[in-house]
This record gives C-alpha cells, sequence and structure tokens, in this order.
C-alpha cells in the first residue's frame, strides 16, 4: 500500500473515532447519510465473531432512548450498487436492528480491503476488546493475505513486536484450549506458557478447574516431568519468588527438587542489570 493510501486512511480514522473531521480530501466520503438497515451487509473482514448478547441488549435498550449517536462507518458494496458494507460499527448495527430502527446515519468510507481490515480491527480494539483469538486471526488475515511483517502490524495497532507475535503464537494451541480462549475461561496470560507443550489440553483444564493464576501456571510448565506437572505448589517458594522479583525488578526463578535442593536464576538484560546483582550479592 502506497505511502498516500496511508494518509488517507489515518484521516478518515480520525473521523470514525470523533477526532475533528478532516481538512483536505480523504477516504471520509460523506458524513451526513441515512441508510435503511437492511442496505448494509457485515464486514467480510470483521475480526469479531461473537458478540455477547447481555452487551447486545444493553446497546439496543440505550439505542431506543437516545438513537444513534456515532454514524456506522461503511463503503459502498462491490457487488451491490446502492448497497454498504459495514467497515466498523456492526454491534450498533445489530442493536439497532433489536430496538426496531428502520434507518441509521452512516459515513460512508472510500477504503480498500485491507484498510477496511486495519479500521475494523483498530475499532475493535480501541473500544471492545477482542477475545485473544479473534485479535490473533486479525492480524494472521493482515500477515497472510495482506503481507504484513510483524513489525507493520505492531506499528498499525500501536503494540510491541513481541505482543503481536505471541498473540499469533496462540493459534498454535490445540482446538480445545482455543475454544476456552474464545469463550472467556482462559485467558492469554495463562494459556501462553502452555505453547508447544505435549498435554497442553489436560493442563488447560486443570488451570480453568482450579482457577491457577498466569504466575502459577509459568510454575506449573517449569516444573512438569516427564510430561506431567506436579500438582502440588509449593506457596511458600512462589511467594519467595515473587518477593525477590519485586526487591530486584529482574525475572528470578526457583526450582525446587523434592530433597529441597534447588537452585536460584536470576535474569538479567544488560551490564547495568548484571552489575547490580554483582553489588547486592558482594556486600558485606
Amino acid at each position: 500500500m502506497n505511502a498516500g493510501k496511508k494518509r488517507g486512511l489515518g484521516r478518515g480514522l480520525s473521523a470514525l473515532f470523533g477526532d475533528t473531521a478532516p481538512k483536505e480530501k480523504s477516504s471520509v466520503t460523506n458524513l451526513n447519510n441515512m441508510a435503511a438497515i437492511a442496505d448494509l451487509t457485515r464486514n467480510p473482514y470483521q475480526p469479531r465473531q461473537n458478540f455477547k448478547e447481555e452487551k447486545l441488549e444493553e446497546l439496543a435498550n440505550s439505542i431506543k432512548k437516545n438513537g444513534i449517536i456515532q454514524p456506522i462507518a461503511v463503503r459502498p458494496s462491490k457487488s451491490n450498487s446502492g448497497k454498504y458494507e459495514i467497515v466498523a460499527g456492526e454491534r450498533r448495527w445489530l442493536a439497532a436492528q433489536r430496538a426496531g430502527l428502520h434507518e441509521i446515519p452512516i459515513t460512508i468510507l472510500d477504503l480498500s480491503d485491507v484498510e477496511s481490515l486495519e479500521v475494523a480491527i483498530v475499532e475493535n480494539i480501541q473500544r471492545d476488546d477482542l477475545n485473544p483469538i479473534e485479535e490473533a486471526k486479525g492480524y494472521k488475515r493482515l500477515n497472510e493475505e495482506f503481507k504484513y511483517d510483524h513489525e507493520s502490524i505492531s506499528k498499525l495497532m500501536s503494540k510491541s513486536r513481541s505482543h503481536i507475535s505471541n498473540t499469533l503464537r496462540l493459534l498454535t494451541l490445540p482446538s480445545d484450549v482455543i475454544s476456552m480462549l474464545e469463550e472467556g475461561s482462559l485467558t492469554s496470560g495463562q494459556a501462553r506458557p502452555l505453547i508447544g507443550i505435549s498435554n497442553a489440553s489436560s493442563i488447560a483444564e486443570e488451570i480453568v478447574s482450579k482457577n491457577y493464576s498466569a504466575r502459577k501456571v509459568e510454575y506449573l510448565v517449569r516444573n512438569k516431568k516427564g510430561g506431567k506437572i506436579e500438582k502440588k505448589i509449593d506457596t511458600n517458594i512462589l511467594k519467595t519468588q515473587e518477593r525477590l522479583q519485586k526487591i530486584l525488578g529482574l525475572k528470578v526463578n526457583i526450582t525446587n527438587k523434592k530433597n529441597n535442593s534447588g537452585k536460584i536464576t536470576i535474569e538479567y538484560k544488560d551490564l547495568d542489570q548484571f552489575e547490580l546483582i554483582s553489588d547486592l550479592l558482594t556486600k558485606h
């Protein structure tokens, strides 16, 4: 995508998210249109697949009382003249149907397929976070269909490159673990340590049933033996590990064996951190 097209998208996003209207020619075609609800279709690039019923009902009730305050962002349909494809605001469109509206305000945008996907992902992340798998699938489409590398995605989404890479890696988990993430019974923090683990499914079930924190999951996975994890967590060891991490400001790992021998590992990222550890250990 050329630089001029990207600048047009930026100005279009400013109008879309309620900033000042663009002063120059941009991807926003018209900000003051009404359209029949039936003339709108969902965005095939919409990363969100599931909308929570209670949230839709709350929004529908609000629309009945106050109407739709912010227009639905659309682009002209490629296949049906006079029809529109939703770019952002699908939840408002669905709630408007429940509220019994026949017409809704729209903002018409001139966007390509990749820009439509960009806007849909940004809109969802900024307004009502996607679940981790929906987010990962959105990034995957940008990567595979539109040839965005991880660095480009991180800049577009204002997320770190490691966040993009770690989110995409969630898609390598077993299908049942992915379902737990989609349902919200498992968080990305709990699931991430399970990537590449042969018995990830059984561990995930235990995490959910016992409501382990992400930190406890990391501890469990580090101490697995022969493909199995230790059932008991030494909470004293875990608390000591967390206390050392707070004092040092560095990652600390304590491995304690059954005979109570073990090791303490302190990770450092540069020479300054190394000197800090050295000074602390050599003080008399």
